[in-house]
């Protein structure tokens, strides 16, 4: 739902992976930013409406993306096509960051557009700390991409785990993901992504901003 910048960026991307794609817009215009080659489906109407949302074939759908402007229509439509229809794959943008967190609380994924934006501005100003990349419905636990301090690079990944009492639950390196075992040594260059508790966050940031000889 929701034919703008982002919604039709999806649509040719999920077309151009082999999918089968309808969207939804209430103007008939934003359907030119699909371009000639579109062979979806594009569906006039209120994204949240079920004769709209059954036109576009949400019964059969596997997915569904709620994109619009509007971050009323966007939880509402996220909330039919979960609620109505049973669709597994659901998400919704969220403007605003308040909002988003309320929603992802109540089990419906969200991607807050200001919070994305503004975290991934700053990973680049200030790269130090984590990241936010999931978070469970309840929000008590986090998947963080985290920049240890250089010093801990050549340590075992389980004396990182046991200085921290995180888990890590993969290594990116070189581009590519690694599940680390009791042998896995981090190297500089690795990117970390963490499972912790929200409420110990802070504490393994602090721990992995210094040098593991100021915890020994």
């Amino acid at each position: 739902m929701g034919c703008g910048r982002v919604g039709s960026s999806l649509a040719i991307e999920l077309e151009a992976a082999g999918h089968s794609v309808a969207i939804i817009d209430q103007s008939r215009e934003a359907f030119r930013r699909l371009g000639p080659d579109f062979k979806g489906r594009t569906v006039s109407g209120v994204g949240f409406d079920r004769d709209t949302l059954l036109e576009a074939g949400i019964e059969t759908a596997d997915a569904f993306a709620a994109v619009s402007n509007g971050d009323n229509s966007n939880i509402l439509a996220a909330r039919v096509a979960r609620e109505t229809y049973g669709v597994d794959n659901v998400v919704a943008r969220i403007y605003d960051p308040g909002r988003a967190e309320i929603y992802q609380r109540l089990g419906i994924p969200t991607v807050a557009t200001v919070i994305w934006a503004t975290d991934q501005i700053l990973r680049r100003l200030v790269p130090e700390g984590s990241r936010s990349e999931w978070r469970d419905a309840s929000g008590a636990v986090q998947l963080c991409e985290m920049h240890p301090h250089k010093d801990w690079f050549g340590m075992a990944i389980t004396e990182l785990e046991e200085a921290t009492g995180a888990r890590v639950a993969f290594i990116t390196r070189l581009g590519e993901g690694l599940i680390p075992d009791v042998h896995s040594v981090l190297q500089e260059g690795d990117l970390l992504h963490v499972t912790v508790r929200d409420s110990e966050l802070s504490k393994v940031e602090q721990i992995l901003a210094r040098s593991p000889e100021a915890h020994s």
